[in-house]
């Protein structure tokens, strides 16, 4: 047999006489029995954390007590109450619940015959937690040393300003003698000074005359020296050095007017003309023609952007940071400057549709293309990266060795070559592949040894025997590896 809990019994007692007199929260509440179901209502009284129930409100002993630490408390909906006990639905509107935090203890059914009453029976059980009290202490406590700490920091800095109103005073009652000892020198040079102001008129025009001729001697000699440095090597070497930064600016313009031309022109409306019904070209031909010429667009655009701030600040032309942006980005020209050869080919053959001819034909007599074809906007961008070359060997030219764009320029100059002799290569691999390609086609059982990428490309003749007799050779080389 389990024994009984044992408590402090007296002690509670007299909390619930405390809770009876002093409670957060008192009144009537209907508390559903734990065996029987039934109702029974009984007065209730909330203090901290213990809620006490008596039989009424002058009992002087409690029925009961609930420990509600840990608990919650909900509201629940009333129950359905069938039709013959309807008209004492005005108490079963108003359910709450106090749920405690383990399984083994059946929740505590409350009621309350005003919506408001039952309201504030919930919120008063939902804060009756001393967790929420030492939180709430804790909150309270950094706030507390968080004043303290400004305190701290206000009385050091009080007393720095006092500091400083001290020395202020000290400095202001050094400046008042000083002004006492000059006001006494003044007075003792106002004889002198009356001398002066009686001296002779012709000694004052003869002042005058050097004021003139030092004041005109000065200029002359500045004016000397801006007309030596405009004729100085410097200044003509940076008159170019300028000249070439405006026509760069100008020639970007130019091209990124070609870019937006082949895309807002020819590509966004080729691709357009892909998505109708009868297409005249396939989405994948309008990419292999033009290739990436839109990221390109974007990219330049960019570009311009920057060199056109910077010519807003002239004289100060700083172009280095500009191109250390744009290095990294330059590789996209590698894809286009690859593929332009075969891209040409899709064109052309992509012209022997008459639809495509005629519709291309219509993009091209637009007036922003001023007569030229597809083909020339789509070779602009082959001649950027040596146009930037040269560019920039122009610029090293015209710029001085102690300059501090010197080393940033060159390194530029550097990584655009490299890069221009990395497409030259990949273009001659490319070109070198297809041909070979091309020639094993032209063989009926095919060739294996010209799918090798190490087989170099010499020559194409110029005549059909020519031609016939090189495959022969081929032919025969290839039933000798055979056999």
């Amino acid at each position: 047999m389990q024994k009984s809990v044992r408590y402090n019994e007296g002690h509670a007692l007299y909390l619930s006489v405390v809770a009876r007199r002093e409670g957060v929260k008192r009144g009537y509440l209907s508390k559903r029995g734990a065996e029987n179901s039934r109702w029974s209502e009984k007065f209730c009284a909330l203090h901290q954390n213990l809620l006490f129930y008596f039989e009424n409100e002058q009992s002087a002993r409690p029925t009961g007590i609930y420990l509600l630490e840990g608990c919650t408390c909900e509201r629940v909906p009333a129950p359905k109450v069938s039709a013959v006990g309807r008209d004492a639905s005005d108490k079963q509107q108003h359910y709450f619940l106090v749920i405690f935090g383990h399984d083994g203890q059946k929740p505590l059914e409350l009621r309350a015959e005003e919506e408001a009453d039952c309201s504030e029976w919930v919120e008063a059980i939902q804060q009756a937690s001393y967790s929420d009290l030492i939180i709430e202490r804790e909150v309270l406590m950094q706030k507390y040393i968080h004043l303290v700490q400004i305190l701290e920091t206000e009385k050091v800095a009080a007393n720095q300003l006092r500091t400083q109103l001290e020395d202020q005073d000290t400095e202001i009652e050094r400046l008042k003698s000083e002004i006492v000892v000059l006001n006494k020198t003044k007075e003792r040079m106002l004889p002198f000074q009356s001398i002066q102001d009686e001296e002779d008129p012709d000694i004052k025009k003869i002042k005058k005359v050097q004021s003139f001729m030092r004041g005109w001697l000065c200029r002359r000699k500045w004016k000397i020296i801006v007309q030596d440095y405009i004729c100085s090597p410097h200044a003509e070497s940076m008159r170019k050095r300028n000249q070439i930064v405006f026509n760069m600016v100008e020639a970007e313009t130019e091209y990124v007017l070609q870019l937006s031309i082949l895309v807002n022109c020819f590509l966004r409306p080729l691709r357009m003309a892909a998505s109708s019904k009868k297409p005249p070209i396939s989405h994948d031909d309008v990419s292999s023609v033009f290739l990436n010429s839109e990221t390109i667009m974007f990219l330049h655009e960019i570009f311009h952007q920057g060199l056109k701030a910077r010519i807003a600040n002239w004289p100060t032309l700083v172009l280095a940071d500009l191109f250390d942006i744009l290095l990294p980005m330059l590789n996209i020209y590698q894809e286009f400057v690859r593929n332009h050869q075969y891209s040409l080919q899709v064109l052309a053959n992509c012209k022997q549709n008459r639809d495509f001819d005629k519709l291309l034909k219509q993009y091209e007599s637009n007036a922003a293309c001023e007569g030229r074809m597809l083909e020339t906007f789509l070779t602009y961008p082959m001649f950027q990266i040596p146009r930037y070359i040269i560019t920039l060997h122009e610029l090293l030219a015209h710029t001085p060795h102690e300059h501090v764009e010197r080393k940033s320029l060159e390194f530029a100059k550097s990584k655009l070559e490299e890069l221009s002799k990395m497409m030259h290569d990949e273009v001659s691999d490319t070109e070198n592949i297809r041909k070979n390609l091309a020639i094993e086609r032209m063989i009926v059982e095919g060739c294996d040894i010209l799918l090798d990428t190490s087989q170099t490309f010499v020559r194409q003749g110029e005549s059909e025997y020519l031609q016939q007799t090189e495959l022969h050779h081929l032919l025969h080389l290839h039933s000798q590896i055979n056999c």
